[in-house]
């Protein structure tokens, strides 16, 4: 079987400062609530990629005016800690680690 050649996913995002940080995209889930995705830091190509051991968040994926998507924190923190267990879990499967 021939090696597969890894590329993360990166999306930047721009903070309310107007400073741009980059981000590996590390899963997407839809669920009855809505859109949700787990991004982690990416430290970029230099840096050996994404942070080791850093925390990923979790932002809900929204839809703005002109049929453009934003992505907004999460204020419930029922719905944060219900997505988290989602997301461990997919990691656990896809990873097949337990961290």
């Amino acid at each position: 079987m021939a090696d597969k050649e890894y590329s993360a996913d990166i999306i930047t995002l721009i903070d309310d400062d107007n400073v741009q940080h980059e981000f590996e995209l590390l899963d997407a889930i839809e669920t009855d609530d809505g859109r949700y995705v787990a991004l982690l830091p990416y430290l970029g190509d230099d840096a050996e990629g994404a942070a080791d051991g850093s925390e990923y968040y979790i932002l809900q994926v929204v839809e703005v005016e002109g049929g453009e998507e934003e992505l907004t924190e999460i204020e419930d923190e029922e719905m944060l800690d219900t997505l988290a267990e989602i997301f461990e879990t997919r990691f656990s499967e896809i990873y097949g680690e337990e961290d």
